[in-house]
């Protein structure tokens, strides 16, 4: 059977429900669940980017947490980047987890993550006991950070802006974010980041790669979407219970 996509939404910092919403309690749930290297990461931010990356740090650690059955206080992170390596000491990169069991052992979590953030939303994808060699990305991107001057040129490939031709003016913002998502989406996929020029990475055509509908993600309608899976793999509807 081949492996199942799961996808969740997270809505702004102090909309979840958790006890993150609550004076104090993200803080408090980033000393008790976080690794020492993500909270070292947050310390060196500003109050508003900090406060979205440990809530993002915290719902991708009980979304892994509830997908192998574990506590998350069982996880540490395995972060992986093509520059630095993998493991315990790093916070950035592809996502990863080993889990704690019996006698202090450590193994790596069999799971994929992926994990966006924009306007205050986070989106998290994964799949559990992957096949050898699959990879994920996912991203969301604010048609308001693609409406400048120059976006075209710099970001979309001649396909991409011949495609935009002829479209009415107020929906050219939602196109760009669409196209810009599923950009991310692949390069976090391939882990080529930005490495690679976005304007020669043509993305209107590619398998293993799609769009996310707001319906899908559960995020805003204005919000752009996408997931990119190598392939082999197929889509499924997305897991959406409260995080």
């Amino acid at each position: 059977m081949p492996p199942l996509l799961v996808v969740r939404s997270c809505p702004p910092f102090g909309r979840s429900g958790h006890s993150e919403g609550q004076p104090g309690g993200q803080e408090r749930d980033a000393q008790e669940l976080l690794d020492a290297v993500e909270r070292g990461r947050a310390d060196a931010m500003m109050p508003g980017p900090r406060a979205a990356f440990v809530a993002g740090r915290l719902a991708q650690r009980r979304f892994a947490a509830e997908l192998l059955e574990v506590p998350p206080s069982k996880l540490t992170v395995d972060y992986s980047c093509p520059r630095c390596g993998t493991g315990a000491h790093i916070s950035h990169g592809r996502p990863g987890y080993s889990v704690t069991g019996p006698g202090a052992r450590s193994t790596a979590a069999p799971l994929l993550l992926s994990l966006s953030r924009s306007s205050g939303w986070t989106l998290l994808a994964a799949v559990v006991h992957p096949e050898p060699g699959l990879r994920l990305g996912v991203d969301v991107e604010d048609p308001a950070r693609t409406d400048f001057a120059g976006f075209d040129d710099v970001a979309l490939a001649p396909a991409e802006r011949r495609e935009l031709q002829g479209r009415p003016a107020r929906a050219l913002p939602r196109e760009r974010a669409r196209f810009w998502a599923r950009k991310e989406a692949w390069l976090k996929m391939t882990g080529d980041g930005l490495r690679t020029a976005p304007d020669t990475l043509e993305v209107l055509h590619r398998a293993g790669l799609r769009d996310l509908a707001p319906a899908e993600t559960g995020m805003p309608q204005d919000l752009a979407a996408a997931v990119a899976l190598s392939l082999g793999t197929r889509f499924s509807a997305p897991d959406r219970r409260p995080n």
